[in-house]
């Protein structure tokens, strides 16, 4: 399963970006779906986290309130709607699906998820 990331780009403080994940070949149904980001030299951290199994939704405090994920279940493509964007929020954007075979309660960890997908620049600046 290969997934893949659109949408980022340039926006200026105080913008807004919506990025997508679709899955190639494969419908994006998996019970644990998440955006992660990462930036030079850091390890890559939860943004926001879907688990299907449970209905939670895991928000990294540095996002919550600003950023949105969600699932289009019709067309297989889970959004992050990102609103109020800083500059500490530039980086590198991943999606990831797993089955959520260990049901765990929450997926926000990079080791709970085995399917990656290449990711997508957000750059914050004015």
């Amino acid at each position: 399963v290969q997934l893949q990331a659109y949408g980022g780009g340039l926006v200026q403080p105080g913008g807004s970006l919506r990025l997508s994940c679709l899955a190639s070949g494969f419908r994006l149904n998996f019970p644990a779906i998440g955006w992660f980001r990462q930036v030079p030299g850091k390890e890559r951290e939860g943004v926001s986290c879907l688990s299907s199994l449970n209905d939670i939704t895991y928000d990294a405090d540095s996002v919550r309130g600003r950023f949105t994920i969600f699932r289009d279940n019709d067309k297989s493509i889970v959004y992050l709607q990102m609103n109020s964007l800083k500059p500490e929020d530039m980086a590198i954007y991943f999606c990831g699906a797993d089955w959520a075979i260990s049901r765990a309660p929450i997926y926000d960890t990079t080791s709970q998820y085995e399917y990656w997908g290449q990711g997508t620049l957000v750059t914050v600046s004015s």
